[in-house]
């Protein structure tokens, strides 16, 4: 046993408790016995304890209201009630109140020892389960972004470092792969992700409004300010600003923009009194910033105020794996809108949207799917109506697997954990301390997945 288990126990029959106490230490347990219930209760520190095992009639305080008081402190501990009187309505009554196993006396040693590991089996599994959510969720997912390929984990693990850290980010990729939803797992991953997380698109807007929508403006500042205004870093003030397209800022509002990031201060347009703000900034392009730098286009100064930490997203063409999720996930949304039952897309259609290299990245591919849902009257996507939106490979390969592929996120999902861990154990020779390391998974949790999935070695 790598760690010992802790178990309470509570028996007011001191012979008993005694000799539970020696069996359970014997078997490599940490345990604490008590002879009165009142004092177990009273020195009950949630959680301290993996187990409790408590004797139902006692004097004082019986055994369902132990039950019930440190259940209300630790609601997921397993409780196990010992009785010599098991009656079926006192078992129901017990069960009720959240007993996890009732044991009757006399009992043997082995059998004390079995229901104890059971009790605790079950509380390791549901734990299991539930940081497995959380390290889904945390490594594989940011709200909406969905995917799991090598590219996207690396940017998802500097997400969750750096999102705690209050400093400026610089994400980098083409034009639709989600840097803005990045953006929005930074912001609401911080401490800030109670104020506002605030965007603005510096490539959409002329220079002449630009600066005025960033910093505001006094009233009378220009033709047309009639009265003041606060400006976009105002509004974020305590959150988060992403300047989308940051390599389209002019000259004048990157000297301005500098001036804040050294000095959290600005001044608005046509006032002389600065306005200071707190503000992270966090930024994102699709061009190369560092030849913008070398032609003069771009502050290197400001560079390299921005680009304290960078991320970089890597294309769709480069993570070809994710594909399946992504379009079970917008059939899905789309089917939970509209109100239809798409179930996916049929194997000649997933071959062609996995083999294609979608230049316009996540935005295009969730367009298509829209735009092909609207046309398609089958319960599948076909290929016929995809060609309507995208330009076929010239040759497509048959999808492996199965014939269609089913649009279901859980179903999607679980075809992709099967092939992933299948190829991680490849990579490791089918060491599995090794890929259980790789995968950020415990053991257990490694060799429950490979039963799972009846995994086996080629």
């Amino acid at each position: 046993m790598s760690e010992k288990k802790r178990i309470l126990l509570i028996d007011n029959e001191e012979g008993l408790c005694r000799m539970m106490e020696a069996v359970l230490l014997d078997s490599g347990y940490k345990v604490k016995a008590y002879t009165r219930s009142f004092q177990a209760v009273e020195e009950f520190v949630p959680g301290d304890w993996d187990l409790v095992i408590s004797d139902i009639k006692m004097p004082g305080m019986d055994g369902l209201e132990v039950l019930q008081r440190i259940k209300a402190m630790q609601a997921h501990i397993p409780v196990i009630m010992i009785t010599a009187y098991a009656t079926v309505e006192m078992s129901i009554q017990a069960l009720r109140k959240g007993a996890y196993d009732m044991l009757t006396k006399p009992f043997e040693p082995e059998e004390l020892l079995y229901r104890v590991k059971n009790a605790l089996t079950q509380t390791e599994l549901i734990e299991e389960n539930r940081e497995l959510k959380e390290e889904l969720a945390g490594k594989f997912r940011f709200e909406n972004i969905i995917g799991a390929s090598d590219g996207l984990k690396s940017a998802l693990e500097k997400v969750a470092k750096i999102a705690i850290r209050d400093t400026s980010v610089l994400i980098t990729g083409e034009s639709g792969t989600g840097k803005e939803l990045i953006a929005q797992a930074i912001h609401y991953n911080s401490p800030r992700k109670g104020k506002r997380f605030v965007a603005i698109n510096c490539g959409a807007l002329p220079e002449s409004i630009l600066e005025g929508e960033l910093f505001g403006y006094k009233k009378g500042a220009f033709t047309g300010a009639k009265e003041s205004r606060a400006g976009l870093l105002e509004a974020a003030d305590g959150g988060t600003l992403f300047l989308d397209e940051v390599g389209n800022l002019p000259m004048n509002v990157q000297k301005t923009l500098l001036r804040f990031l050294q000095e959290q201060e600005f001044l608005r347009l046509g006032d002389t009194v600065p306005t200071k703000v707190d503000v992270r900034v966090l930024s994102a392009t699709n061009s190369d910033l560092k030849l913008a730098v070398k032609s003069g286009s771009f502050r290197e100064d400001l560079y390299y105020r921005l680009n304290v930490v960078n991320i970089h997203l890597p294309p769709l063409r480069e993570r070809r794996g994710d594909i399946p999720l992504l379009a079970a996930h917008f059939i899905a949304l789309q089917n939970s809108k509209f109100g239809l039952k798409v179930k996916g897309l049929d194997s000649e259609a997933m071959a062609a949207v996995t083999q294609y290299d979608w230049p316009g990245n996540i935005r295009e591919m969730k367009n298509v799917i829209e735009a092909s849902m609207a046309m398609e009257n089958a319960d599948h996507l076909t290929l016929p109506v995809l060609a309507q939106f995208i330009e076929m490979p010239a040759e497509i390969h048959p999808a492996s697997g199965e014939e269609t592929v089913e649009g279901d996120y859980s179903a999607a999902m679980a075809r992709f954990e099967a092939d992933y861990l299948k190829g991680l154990l490849a990579r490791y020779s089918w060491n599995v301390d090794a890929a259980a390391r790789d995968a950020g998974m415990n053991m257990a949790t490694m060799y429950r997945k490979i039963k799972k999935y009846a995994l086996r070695k080629d």
